[in-house]
């Protein structure tokens, strides 16, 4: 079983992409998270019990450095969070999405395990592990 845990969104500067999301009267969850596997800075914001996570890359070996090129500013991904990580990966494989990269550990959720998916019809997901529920600080 998965739900919807946030909507990943692209951004070149984070902390003008948040002031624009401020400005829409969506409120900061968290500090922002250095996530240094990735090449990522992240911040993630809520408002109206929906999450978005702006994702900006560090420097051009980002893992979105390209995607930052190709499509600038906008959303990227759905993130779904599940209860059995290896059963859901397992089947979505066997439904056609293909694995980006093995399940790894992810800062800004706490640690918990995440693996982005690409499906040729609704492009990426990302599978996020179950546990947990509270978005660490910069210092995590």
């Amino acid at each position: 079983m998965t739900r919807v845990h946030h909507i990943g969104y692209l951004v070149k500067h984070l902390e003008k992409s948040r002031d624009s999301f401020l400005s829409l009267d969506f409120r900061v969850v968290g500090e922002a998270v250095c996530d240094r596997y990735r090449d990522v800075d992240i911040l993630f914001m809520e408002k109206d019990g929906q999450t978005v996570e702006l994702v900006s890359p560090r420097s051009e070996a980002s893992v979105v450095a390209r995607l930052i090129r190709t499509y600038r500013n906008a959303p990227y991904h759905i993130c779904y969070e599940t209860d059995n990580l290896e059963e859901e990966l397992a089947r979505l494989e066997g439904s056609g999405f293909t694995r980006i990269e093995d399940p790894a550990p992810a800062p800004a959720l706490g640690w918990r395990r995440v693996c982005f998916l690409m499906s040729p019809w609704i492009g990426m997901i990302e599978l996020l592990e179950a546990g947990g529920g509270e978005m660490p600080s910069a210092g995590e």
